[in-house]
């Protein structure tokens, strides 16, 4: 009788081993997914089939996916295989696919190309992160792929993806590896950023002085800022690559660009990964390379570009300028495959066209009434050119402005403009969203970014169903004014672009931000093994300036449980061989840390500068006041500091209710905001400070929280022990181009105070 039971004790654990399977993890999440008991195994030998010649390239790259990791002898076959990739007429929107994995092999059907390749990008998430390595690091792993069944299909058509190659170049294969991220989580467009001011990126062979020169720079402010950076932050993330400079006639010169041949080879590439790739010729704005070396192309041949302002645009009144601008495009043309070309049309600077006598010519030639509608002009006047080469454009949400034609699209970046999508779709014209609030990648990322992204809903209130119909998806935008190399652009990248995925393939009513985090943190364990940077989120636990009184323990929580954290107090930047974070630690006097995140394999991450303040509550002014608000004055400044604004000249005196930038204040901005803060009772304040660009907060004449630097919208926080009663504040702000400031207010039970009736008063 023992016997028996344990016979069938033994046989439920094997049943027990065999049903259980690990929870399914991808990204996006797709549609409908029915996991079921076992798995396939791969095998050496194992065979891809293909019903279809069009999905050979298809079938080439799950070749080299899985040949790369497993070492597996793969042959690639007509009819059906171990591994069968299916085109047949299915329901579904483009990129629409169905996994079928059972214990006997896999089968994988879409009614397009882009959907069998979406299917890969599911398949490699199912198979052991061990896919992400060499063959040769991988031993003794076991190929296995869970039994599901997957039916998905995307949301949005447009899945896209910005990356700048003009602040700072990125090399064919360093392009190649970026692609490679978008097809793993499904991104399907890559808006490829070739010129601007900074540098000329592709070869025009009709016009070489654009590579030649313009594709060449000696260092420009922004590449100071980013060495400056590098020894600041203790990362060699900002230094500029050695291999991406070259000294001629005893001059360093920092750029690159691509051959035809090599931009054909990387839209190959991403056609291989169902990516269609946008290239964009920034014009009439942003084009420097190009008049400061042909004439004919600017409004005037002495090209100025005065400080504060944008560069000297194309001058539209010229023919030559328009014959130039045509010749590049009729050669980019025959370059890029899809029928999208972006045009840029963004922060042009008009100030030539008012004094051009060939813009006044042509704005009387055709009845325009100002600048603004001769812009609207050229666009138009390119985008026939465009579509007479049967191409449509693309651009930037500023040409709305001076009407667009039936067949432009726009790209919505200027969050402040919201009327942008409801008319450009009213006119029956498609509309990307790409707002900098969310979609700018170059904006650093904080402990806010990722859910703030995840939860955002495209789809604006108030369009039709119509309207809603022409919003054609998403776009991230990776801008490179401080992104110098490889591991700092996927810094600010990662995991950011798994939001992305999400938002534009899923619909909200999956949405699960619980379980998203816990497969973002999955990836951040295949990115280790891809060896990529990622952005951890900050520790938390403290603020950047903290109070006590008495004695106090900082007890930290890490943003990522395979993280590392070691800590200074000496000033030092942490090392490996700093001191680890184990348990809280007890502070008993004012002390200064510098914490560090380590990732899993020793690389040196984001530091943490705290400083704990041991003392008593700040004395109270003996003073009566009750005039509401505080007031600012505004200083016309171009510097980066605020520690310099008060030597500007003053443009004037404004009443503001808060710590926010007053109305009519824009441009070149440094701004003083002073006045008094009433403290409700003694306590230790929380102060929140968040400011594009820099911001310094005082109380009493000591510095609480300094946000001060160039950088995008960015929070800091720190603490006050204040009596109650009237106590000094000022605020320094400074900012070049719209700007954001804002100081919230909590007290120690981080109750917000900010909008107390008398809290400011002067």
């Amino acid at each position: 009788m023992k016997s028996t039971l344990f016979a069938f004790f033994c046989m439920l654990v094997v049943v027990s081993c065999q049903t259980q399977q690990e929870p399914i993890s991808i990204i996006p999440e797709p549609q409908k997914t029915e996991p079921g008991t076992g798995y396939y195994q791969l095998k050496d030998h194992l065979s891809i089939g293909i019903s279809d010649d069009h999905l050979a390239n298809a079938a080439e790259y799950l070749k080299e996916t899985l040949n790369k990791a497993t070492g597996f002898d793969i042959q690639i076959q007509n009819g059906s295989g171990d591994i069968s990739l299916v085109l047949e007429k299915t329901e579904g929107n483009e990129g629409a696919y169905s996994l079928q994995v059972t214990k006997s092999g896999i089968t994988l059907t879409a009614n397009q190309y882009r959907g069998i390749v979406s299917g890969i990008a599911s398949l490699r998430q199912l198979l052991p992160m061990n896919i992400e390595l060499a063959a040769t690091e991988n031993t003794n792993i076991n190929w296995k792929v869970p039994v599901v069944s997957i039916t998905d299909e995307p949301r949005f058509s447009y899945r896209g993806l910005h990356l700048d190659v003009s602040r700072h170049f990125f090399s064919k294969k360093e392009v190649e590896d970026l692609l490679d991220l978008m097809a793993m989580y499904k991104l399907n467009k890559f808006h490829w950023h070739l010129t601007d001011d900074q540098g000329w990126r592709i070869e025009i062979k009709q016009y070489p002085l654009l590579t030649e020169k313009g594709a060449w720079r000696k260092y420009n402010s922004q590449d100071l800022e980013n060495l400056r950076m590098a020894k600041a932050e203790d990362n060699p993330d900002f230094l500029l690559p050695e291999e991406k400079m070259k000294v001629m006639e005893g001059d360093t010169l920092y750029g690159g660009y691509y051959t035809q041949d090599e931009i054909s080879q990387v839209v190959a590439y991403a056609a291989q990964r169902g990516i269609d790739v946008i290239p964009e010729i920034d014009m009439p704005g942003h084009f420097l390379a190009a008049i400061e070396n042909y004439n004919g192309v600017a409004c005037f041949d002495d090209v100025k570009w005065e400080s504060g302002s944008f560069s000297p645009p194309v001058c539209p009144g010229k023919n030559s300028a328009i014959e130039f601008c045509e010749n590049v495009y009729r050669e980019v043309f025959q370059l890029f495959p899809y029928e999208y070309v972006h045009i840029g049309g963004d922060e042009v600077n008009k100030t030539n066209w008012k004094k051009c006598p060939d813009c006044q010519k042509r704005m009387r030639e055709n009845g325009l009434q100002n600048e603004e509608e001769l812009q609207a002009w050229f666009i138009k006047a390119m985008e026939k050119f465009f579509n007479e080469n049967n191409k449509k454009l693309i651009g930037w949400d500023e040409i709305e402005e001076g009407g667009l034609s039936p067949t432009a699209t726009i790209m919505w970046w200027r969050g402040w403009k919201p009327h942008s999508v409801p008319v450009a779709t009213a006119s029956g014209n498609k509309a990307i969203i790409t707002t900098t609030d969310r979609f700018y990648f170059d904006y650093r990322p904080d402990e806010k970014t990722l859910q703030k992204l995840y939860d955002y809903e495209p789809i604006m209130p108030g369009l039709s169903a119509e309207q809603e119909k022409l919003v054609w998806g998403v776009q991230a935008n990776i801008w490179t004014e401080w992104i110098p190399s490889v591991p700092r652009l996927h810094y600010m990248t990662l995991p950011r672009m798994l939001a992305l995925s999400e938002i534009s393939w899923q619909n909200p009513s999956q949405k699960n931000w619980e379980q998203f985090q816990k497969k973002v943190e999955l990836n951040l364990h295949r990115f280790d093994l891809m060896n990529m940077n990622y952005y951890i989120q900050k520790m938390d636990g403290f603020y950047s300036s903290n109070m006590f009184i008495g004695q106090d323990t900082l007890t930290i929580k890490s943003g990522y449980n395979k993280a590392t954290i070691r800590y200074t107090i000496d000033g030092t930047f942490p090392d490996a061989q700093s001191k680890e974070y184990t348990e809280p630690i007890v502070i008993n006097e004012s002390t200064d840390f510098i914490f560090r995140y380590f990732y899993p394999d020793g690389k040196k991450g984001d530091l943490f500068k705290t400083r704990y303040i041991k003392g008593d509550y700040l004395p109270a002014k003996d003073t009566m006041l009750t005039k509401e608000g505080l007031t600012a004055t505004w200083h016309k400044y171009r510097g980066s500091s605020c520690l310099e604004i008060e030597e500007a000249p003053v443009n004037g005196h404004y009443p503001v209710a808060n710590i926010s930038i007053p109305d009519g204040v824009k441009g070149d901005i440094g701004l003083m905001i002073t006045g008094f803060i009433n403290a409700p009772e003694n306590d230790i304040y929380i102060f929140r400070l968040l400011s594009d660009d820099g911001s310094i907060l005082y109380i009493d004449g000591k510095e609480v929280v300094n946000n001060d630097g160039p950088h995008s919208p960015k929070e800091k926080i720190g603490m006050m022990a204040l009596s109650k009663g009237y106590h000094s504040i000022k605020v320094l702000y400074f900012d070049h181009n719209g700007g954001t400031l804002k100081l919230s207010v909590s007290n120690s039970k981080d109750v917000d105070i900010t909008n107390t009736a008398g809290l400011f008063k002067q």
